[in-house]
């Protein structure tokens, strides 16, 4: 399963730089930025403050996992048979 990269400006810390995500990654920003009310530079700037020594890339998509398994953790989310339902939805994003 290989998933395209999307390539998309952003400005972290006041300086523009891009970053390569697939898509459902930058979905999933998206999402997460709506929920916390940050533009996608704010939340970016965040967790660009908090990285250490990995990339920023590498970064954002750790952020990402994390967020979402905190969020499913807090609601009992965490239980088996989760992975036959989204595993279709995967190969929309391809």
């Amino acid at each position: 399963m290989k998933a395209k990269l999307v390539s998309k400006n952003v400005t972290i810390n006041g300086r523009r730089t891009s970053l390569r995500l697939e898509r459902a990654s930058w979905e999933a920003l998206d999402d997460i930025c709506k929920c916390e009310k940050l533009t996608i530079h704010e939340m970016c700037t965040l967790i660009d403050n908090s990285r250490h020594g990995s990339s920023r890339t590498s970064a954002v998509r750790a952020f990402i996992v994390t967020y979402f398994r905190t969020l499913a953790r807090e609601r009992g989310a965490l239980t088996a048979g989760t992975a036959s339902a989204i595993l279709p939805q995967l190969s929309v994003h391809r």
